[in-house]
Protein backbone atom coordinates (compact mmCIF):
# COMPACT_ATOMS: atom_id res chain seq x y z
CA UNK A 1 0.00 0.00 0.00
CA UNK A 2 1.18 3.53 -0.71
CA UNK A 3 -0.21 7.01 -0.12
CA UNK A 4 -1.95 8.76 -3.00
CA UNK A 5 0.17 11.35 -4.80
CA UNK A 6 -0.30 13.87 -7.58
CA UNK A 7 1.43 13.98 -10.96
CA UNK A 8 1.25 17.03 -13.16
CA UNK A 9 -1.79 19.26 -13.10
CA UNK A 10 -4.43 16.60 -13.70
CA UNK A 11 -3.57 13.18 -12.26
CA UNK A 12 -3.73 11.60 -8.81
CA UNK A 13 -2.23 8.12 -8.41
CA UNK A 14 -4.09 6.12 -5.81
CA UNK A 15 -3.97 2.50 -4.56
CA UNK A 16 -6.98 0.20 -5.01
CA UNK A 17 -9.52 0.47 -2.21
CA UNK A 18 -8.53 4.02 -1.30
CA UNK A 19 -11.42 6.43 -0.76
CA UNK A 20 -11.36 8.77 -3.76
CA UNK A 21 -10.95 12.49 -3.21
CA UNK A 22 -13.64 14.47 -5.02
CA UNK A 23 -11.83 17.18 -6.96
CA UNK A 24 -10.82 18.05 -10.51
CA UNK A 25 -7.94 15.56 -10.65
CA UNK A 26 -8.22 12.31 -12.62
CA UNK A 27 -7.70 9.34 -10.28
CA UNK A 28 -5.51 6.57 -11.69
CA UNK A 29 -6.00 3.47 -9.53
CA UNK A 30 -2.73 1.56 -9.71
CA UNK A 31 -1.88 -1.67 -7.89
CA UNK A 32 1.84 -1.31 -7.38
CA UNK A 33 3.02 -4.87 -7.90
CA UNK A 34 6.66 -5.23 -8.98
CA UNK A 35 6.41 -2.38 -11.46
CA UNK A 36 5.99 0.72 -9.33
CA UNK A 37 2.99 3.01 -9.14
CA UNK A 38 4.05 5.86 -11.38
CA UNK A 39 6.44 7.61 -9.03
CA UNK A 40 9.45 7.04 -11.28
CA UNK A 41 10.55 10.21 -13.07
CA UNK A 42 10.02 8.68 -16.53
CA UNK A 43 6.40 7.68 -15.83
CA UNK A 44 5.64 11.04 -14.25
CA UNK A 45 7.24 12.88 -17.17
CA UNK A 46 5.15 10.94 -19.71
CA UNK A 47 1.91 11.63 -17.80
CA UNK A 48 2.79 15.34 -17.56
CA UNK A 49 3.30 15.50 -21.33
CA UNK A 50 0.20 13.39 -22.08
CA UNK A 51 -2.08 15.73 -20.16
CA UNK A 52 -0.97 18.61 -22.42
CA UNK A 53 -1.71 16.80 -25.72
CA UNK A 54 -5.07 17.51 -27.36
CA UNK A 55 -4.21 14.73 -29.85
CA UNK A 56 -4.92 12.13 -27.13
CA UNK A 57 -8.66 12.70 -27.63
CA UNK A 58 -10.04 9.78 -29.68
CA UNK A 59 -6.56 8.31 -30.25
CA UNK A 60 -5.65 4.70 -30.96
CA UNK A 61 -2.74 4.04 -28.59
CA UNK A 62 0.10 1.52 -28.58
CA UNK A 63 1.89 1.13 -25.22
CA UNK A 64 5.08 -0.91 -25.64
CA UNK A 65 6.54 -2.20 -22.37
CA UNK A 66 3.29 -1.28 -20.66
CA UNK A 67 4.23 -2.54 -17.17
CA UNK A 68 1.40 -1.49 -14.82
CA UNK A 69 -0.44 0.08 -17.75
CA UNK A 70 -0.33 3.51 -16.12
CA UNK A 71 0.47 5.41 -19.33
CA UNK A 72 -2.24 3.74 -21.43
CA UNK A 73 -4.74 4.14 -18.58
CA UNK A 74 -3.82 7.82 -18.30
CA UNK A 75 -4.31 8.27 -22.05
CA UNK A 76 -7.68 6.49 -21.94
CA UNK A 77 -8.84 8.72 -19.07
CA UNK A 78 -7.79 11.73 -21.16
CA UNK A 79 -10.09 10.59 -23.97
CA UNK A 80 -8.13 8.05 -26.04
CA UNK A 81 -10.47 5.60 -27.78
CA UNK A 82 -8.54 2.34 -27.33
CA UNK A 83 -5.13 0.95 -26.47
CA UNK A 84 -2.95 -2.04 -27.22
CA UNK A 85 -0.68 -2.81 -24.24
CA UNK A 86 2.33 -5.03 -24.92
CA UNK A 87 4.83 -6.41 -22.43
CA UNK A 88 7.19 -9.40 -22.58
CA UNK A 89 6.66 -10.08 -18.87
CA UNK A 90 3.48 -12.13 -18.15
CA UNK A 91 3.34 -10.67 -14.61
CA UNK A 92 3.32 -7.16 -16.08
CA UNK A 93 0.47 -8.09 -18.43
CA UNK A 94 -1.53 -9.51 -15.49
CA UNK A 95 -0.86 -6.36 -13.45
CA UNK A 96 -1.86 -4.17 -16.39
CA UNK A 97 -5.11 -6.10 -16.85
CA UNK A 98 -5.96 -5.75 -13.13
CA UNK A 99 -5.21 -2.01 -13.22
CA UNK A 100 -7.33 -1.55 -16.33
CA UNK A 101 -10.21 -3.26 -14.49
CA UNK A 102 -9.69 -1.00 -11.44
CA UNK A 103 -9.96 2.00 -13.76
CA UNK A 104 -12.95 0.78 -15.77
CA UNK A 105 -11.10 0.81 -19.09
CA UNK A 106 -10.36 -2.89 -19.68
CA UNK A 107 -12.97 -3.21 -22.45
CA UNK A 108 -10.98 -0.65 -24.49
CA UNK A 109 -7.62 -2.41 -24.04
CA UNK A 110 -6.07 -5.32 -25.92
CA UNK A 111 -3.43 -7.03 -23.75
CA UNK A 112 -0.52 -8.74 -25.51
CA UNK A 113 2.15 -10.87 -23.84
CA UNK A 114 5.26 -10.79 -26.00
CA UNK A 115 7.10 -8.41 -28.28
CA UNK A 116 6.00 -5.92 -30.91
CA UNK A 117 5.92 -8.79 -33.42
CA UNK A 118 2.93 -10.25 -31.57
CA UNK A 119 0.57 -7.63 -33.01
CA UNK A 120 0.14 -6.67 -36.65
CA UNK A 121 -1.82 -3.47 -35.92
CA UNK A 122 -0.59 -0.23 -37.49
CA UNK A 123 -1.61 3.40 -37.98
CA UNK A 124 -1.57 4.28 -34.29
CA UNK A 125 -2.25 7.92 -33.40
CA UNK A 126 -0.05 7.72 -30.29
CA UNK A 127 2.77 5.35 -29.40
CA UNK A 128 4.01 5.18 -25.81
CA UNK A 129 7.27 3.44 -24.94
CA UNK A 130 8.81 3.94 -21.51
CA UNK A 131 11.62 1.41 -21.91
CA UNK A 132 15.42 1.54 -22.02
CA UNK A 133 17.16 3.69 -24.61
CA UNK A 134 18.99 0.77 -26.23
CA UNK A 135 15.62 -0.95 -26.79
CA UNK A 136 14.19 2.23 -28.29
CA UNK A 137 17.12 2.15 -30.73
CA UNK A 138 16.54 -1.54 -31.55
CA UNK A 139 12.78 -1.10 -32.05
CA UNK A 140 12.94 2.28 -33.81
CA UNK A 141 12.11 1.19 -37.40
CA UNK A 142 9.21 -1.00 -36.26
CA UNK A 143 7.86 1.62 -33.83
CA UNK A 144 7.95 4.40 -36.41
CA UNK A 145 6.28 2.13 -38.99
CA UNK A 146 3.41 1.52 -36.54
CA UNK A 147 2.59 5.24 -36.24
CA UNK A 148 0.34 6.95 -38.77
CA UNK A 149 1.66 10.01 -40.57
CA UNK A 150 1.16 12.88 -38.12
CA UNK A 151 1.03 10.43 -35.22
CA UNK A 152 2.95 11.03 -32.00
CA UNK A 153 5.62 8.91 -30.32
CA UNK A 154 6.23 9.56 -26.61
CA UNK A 155 9.46 7.82 -25.64
CA UNK A 156 11.04 7.66 -22.19
CA UNK A 157 13.37 5.55 -20.07
CA UNK A 158 16.24 7.08 -22.05
CA UNK A 159 19.38 7.66 -20.00
CA UNK A 160 21.02 10.99 -20.82
CA UNK A 161 23.85 9.29 -22.70
CA UNK A 162 21.35 7.70 -25.12
CA UNK A 163 19.30 10.87 -25.65
CA UNK A 164 21.14 12.20 -28.70
CA UNK A 165 21.39 8.79 -30.36
CA UNK A 166 17.66 8.12 -29.90
CA UNK A 167 16.62 11.54 -31.19
CA UNK A 168 18.98 11.37 -34.18
CA UNK A 169 17.79 7.88 -35.17
CA UNK A 170 14.08 8.73 -34.98
CA UNK A 171 14.69 11.91 -36.96
CA UNK A 172 16.45 9.85 -39.66
CA UNK A 173 13.38 7.60 -39.73
CA UNK A 174 11.13 10.54 -40.54
CA UNK A 175 10.15 12.02 -37.18
CA UNK A 176 10.60 15.50 -35.81
CA UNK A 177 11.27 16.27 -32.16
CA UNK A 178 8.50 18.27 -30.50
CA UNK A 179 9.84 18.05 -26.96
CA UNK A 180 13.07 16.85 -25.38
CA UNK A 181 12.83 16.82 -21.60
CA UNK A 182 15.95 16.04 -19.54
CA UNK A 183 15.15 14.62 -16.09
CA UNK A 184 17.47 13.74 -13.20
CA UNK A 185 18.95 10.63 -14.86
CA UNK A 186 16.63 9.91 -17.75
CA UNK A 187 14.97 11.82 -20.56
CA UNK A 188 11.62 11.89 -22.34
CA UNK A 189 11.23 12.69 -26.03
CA UNK A 190 8.01 13.55 -27.86
CA UNK A 191 8.13 13.12 -31.63
CA UNK A 192 5.79 13.48 -34.55
CA UNK A 193 5.97 11.19 -37.57
CA UNK A 194 6.12 13.44 -40.62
Amino acid sequence: MYSPFNIGARFRITPPGNNPVEDERIPLVIAKGAFGSGEHETSASCLEILEELPQVQGARVLDLGSGTGILAIGALHLGAAQAVCIDINPDAVRTCRVNCEHNGVNERVTHVTGSLDFTKERDFDLILANIYGDLLVDFAPDLVSRARTGGLLLLSGILWEYNFEVRQLYEKLGCRVLKNRLLNEFSTVLLEKT
